[in-house]
C-alpha cells in the first residue's frame, strides 16, 4: 500500500528535484553569489572587455574588419554567458573553447591559408604596399624643387610630416598616407601643430634622426607625383622616383633604362627577360607550394635524407625508450629489490628537468674540445660527437633516450602493477617459465595499455624540435644542400630553417611542408590505432 502511495506521489511530482540535486544547486548558488564573487566577475569581465576594445581599435586601424567583427561577437557572447544565471555549463566551457579556437583552430587554418600563398621574403605585403616601396626606394631629389617648411609630428608611434606648401596651406602625411589638408597652428609662415598629432621637440628629432631621414611622404595619391623628404627635420624637398607606375596597364617602367616590368600574375613586376622587381606582393598560388615541395630539384636530395632520418629517429627513439623503460620497470617492480622507492625517484629525474635545458647540458658535455665526456670519461680524446654526421645522429639518439625513458618507465610501471597477480600465479603453477610468462602473458597485456602511448610517442618524436635544435641545431651543416639544412635535421627543423633562417624566407613553402607532415603523422597514427584494436580482445 505504501509503495503505491509513493509511486503516486512520484508520478504527481515528476520534476521535483532530489536531495542531491538540491545540494548541488545550493553549492552553485553559493559559488555564484555574494558581493565578493560579483566584484571578481566584474573585474574579470572588465579586463576581457578592455582587451577586446584594444584589439578592436588595432584591427579597425589596420582595416581587418572581419576579425574585428569576430572579436566583437566573442566579447558580447562572453558577457552574455557570464551575466546570465542559467548558463552554468557554458561558463566552464567558454574559456577552453576560446583558447582552443585561438591557439589551435586559428593556427591550423592560418597555416593552411599561408600554404596556398607565396608569402615570404619579398612577398609579404599588398600590391599597393609593394608599389609604394618600389617608388620610395628609387627616389631622386628634383633639382628645382621648392623648399617646404616641415614639422615632424607623431601619432600613436607613427611619424609624419606636417608640411606647409608655397600657398601657405598645411598638409600632413606619413609613409603610408599621402599629404592631406589639415587645420593647423602656425608660427609665422610655418605650420607647427595639428589636431590629433604630437609635435616632436628638437631633442626628440635629434634622437630619431635616422627614422626621420627615412620618411618619404607621398605628395598625392598618384605615386608618380613623388614624395616629400627632409634631411634635417625642418626643411623638406620634393623627390621623384626613377620608376614610373602605370596602374591601368599594370606596369612599372625604369625611366633610366627604359625597361618595362609587368604584372604577369606571379606577385612581382617582371621584365621580358624574367628579372623581377622586389619587393613584390602576396598572392594565392594554389597548390604550387605543395608541388614545389616534392618536385623542386634543389630540395629533392636534402628532402629525401631528412625524411628518412626523421622516420629512423622517431622509430628508434620510441623503441629504445620503450624497451629501456620496460626493463627498468620490470627490475624495480620486483619485490626483492631493496630501496625501490629511491631508485624510482632517481629514474624520473631526467623527466623532471626541462628538455631544452637537458639538451643544452648534453651539448656542453659532448663538446669535442672541452666536454666532460671527452676530457674525463675518454681521457682527453677528441671525439667529434656533434660535428661528425654519423656520430651526431648517435648523439641525438642517446640524448633523446635519456630524456624519454623516464616517461616509458612510469607508464610501464603502472601497466605492470595493473596486471592481476593471479594470472602469473596460475601460469607458474602450470609450469610456465619466467620468459614465457613475460612474452605470452605480461607483454600482450602491457601492450593493451601502452600501444596508444607508443603511437603518441612516435608522433611526438616525429616533430621533436627541442632536442634537435638545442643539441645540434640540425648540424653538422650539409654544405652541398641549396637550403640551410644539416645531417641531423628532421622535417620540422628543416621547415623552421626554410621559414626563419637564411636570406630568403619562404613561409608559404614552410607551411606546405607543415601540412604534409601533419598528413603523414595523421595517416600513420590512424593506421596504427586501427591495428591496436586487435589487442583489445586480450581484455
Amino acid at each position: 500500500m505504501s509503495t503505491t502511495i509513493d509511486d503516486e506521489v512520484t508520478a504527481a511530482t515528476p520534476n521535483k528535484p532530489t536531495k542531491r540535486q538540491r545540494q548541488a544547486a545550493g553549492i552553485a548558488d553559493a559559488a555564484s553569489g555574494g558581493i565578493v564573487m560579483l566584484l571578481v566577475k566584474l573585474l574579470a569581465l572588465g579586463i576581457v572587455d578592455a582587451i577586446a576594445l584594444y584589439a578592436l581599435f588595432i584591427l579597425a586601424t589596420a582595416g581587418q574588419w572581419v576579425i574585428a567583427a569576430v572579436v566583437v561577437t566573442v566579447a558580447v557572447a562572453v558577457n552574455w554567458i557570464y551575466f546570465s544565471r542559467r548558463k552554468l555549463p557554458a561558463k566552464y566551457l567558454t574559456p577552453g573553447v576560446i583558447f582552443l579556437a585561438v591557439f589551435q583552430v586559428f593556427i591550423l587554418v592560418y597555416t593552411g591559408y599561408i600554404a596556398f600563398t607565396n608569402y615570404g621574403t619579398g612577398h609579404n605585403g599588398s600590391k599597393e604596399q609593394a608599389v609604394s616601396s618600389l617608388m620610395a626606394s628609387s627616389l631622386q631629389r628634383v633639382e628645382d624643387s621648392p623648399t617646404y617648411p616641415v614639422t615632424v609630428v607623431d601619432r600613436l608611434g607613427t611619424l609624419g610630416l606636417l608640411v606647409t606648401d608655397p600657398d601657405g596651406d598645411a598638409l600632413v602625411g606619413t609613409n603610408d598616407e599621402p599629404l592631406q589638408a589639415v587645420d593647423a597652428e602656425f608660427d609665422g609662415d610655418k605650420a607647427v601643430a595639428a589636431d590629433g598629432w604630437t609635435t616632436l621637440q628638437f631633442a626628440d628629432v635629434l634622437a630619431r634622426t635616422d627614422e626621420i631621414t627615412e620618411l618619404a611622404v607621398p605628395f598625392s595619391d598618384d605615386p608618380n607625383d613623388g614624395a616629400i623628404r627632409t634631411p634635417d627635420g625642418s626643411s623638406g624637398y620634393l623627390y621623384v622616383s626613377t620608376l614610373e607606375y602605370d596602374a591601368a596597364a599594370g606596369t612599372m617602367t625604369d625611366a633610366t633604362t627604359g625597361t618595362v616590368y609587368s604584372d604577369i600574375g606571379t606577385g612581382a613586376f617582371t621584365s621580358a627577360d624574367g628579372e623581377e622587381l622586389l619587393p613584390g606582393w602576396q598572392i594565392t598560388v594554389g597548390f604550387d607550394n605543395f608541388v614545389r615541395a616534392v618536385t623542386d630539384t634543389r630540395l629533392a636530395q636534402p628532402l629525401v635524407y631528412v625524411t628518412l632520418w626523421t622516420f629512423a629517429f622517431a622509430l628508434i627513439s620510441v623503441a629504445t625508450t620503450f624497451f629501456l623503460g620496460l626493463f627498468l620497470a620490470i627490475v624495480f617492480n620486483d619485490m626483492r629489490m631493496r630501496g625501490r622507492r629511491y631508485y624510482r625517484v632517481a629514474m624520473i629525474l631526467p623527466y623532471a628537468i626541462p628538455s631544452f635545458l637537458s639538451a643544452l647540458i648534453w651539448a656542453g658535455m659532448m663538446n669535442e674540445s672541452f666536454g666532460f665526456i671527452n676530457q674525463v670519461i675518454f681521457g682527453g680524446a677528441s671525439i667529434p660527437w656533434l660535428t661528425d654526421p654519423w656520430l651526431a645522429k648517435v648523439s641525438v639518439l642517446i640524448v633523446n633516450l635519456w630524456l624519454g625513458f623516464p616517461y616509458m618507465f612510469l607508464v610501464c610501471m603502472g601497466a605492470l602493477q595493473a596486471i592481476p597477480d593471479d594470472i602469473q600465479e596460475a601460469a607458474t603453477v602450470d609450469g610456465a617459465k619466467p620468459w614465457a610468462i613475460f612474452r605470452l602473458i605480461k607483454l600482450p597485456l602491457l601492450l593493451v595499455t601502452v600501444a596508444p602511448l607508443l603511437i603518441a610517442s612516435f608522433a611526438f618524436n616525429f616533430n621533436n624540435f627541442n632536442t634537435i635544435y638545442m643539441l645540434t641545431d640540425g648540424g653538422p651543416r650539409d654544405s652541398d644542400a641549396p637550403i640551410p639544412v644539416g645531417f641531423t635535421d628532421i622535417l620540422i627543423t628543416m621547415v623552421y630553417k626554410i621559414a626563419f633562417t637564411g636570406q630568403s624566407r619562404d613561409y608559404g613553402l614552410a607551411s606546405a611542408y607543415s601540412i604534409i607532415i601533419f598528413i603523414v603523422v595523421a595517416v600513420i597514427s590512424i593506421i596504427a590505432f586501427r591495428r591496436t584494436k586487435s589487442l583489445e580482445e586480450l581484455n
